[in-house]
């Protein structure tokens, strides 16, 4: 069970991106943004300070994302090799 919701997160946290490539949702996509966000800000929130942005030219990448798709991938295979997933 804990697999499928780190699976889940994942997956919500890719279309996290996803969405915030696009900063003026449509009304109709407002409820959607506001629950990617509110499901994905606090583990970034508590990432980010550990990995400061990549500077590319006059733009910032966040990198805390990767981050948190690797622990969640080692995690992941942590709990399978245990034979808890």
């Amino acid at each position: 069970m804990l697999c499928v919701i780190l699976q889940v997160y994942s997956f919500l946290l890719f279309a996290r991106l996803i969405l915030s490539w696009f900063p003026s949702p449509p009304e109709a996509l407002r409820p959607v943004y506001a629950f990617l966000f509110a499901i994905t800000d606090p583990v970034l929130r508590l990432v980010r300070p550990l990995v400061p942005p990549l500077r590319v030219g006059m733009a910032a990448l966040d990198l805390s994302p990767i981050l948190i798709f690797i622990a969640i991938t080692i995690l992941v295979r942590v709990l399978v090799n245990a034979g808890l997933c």
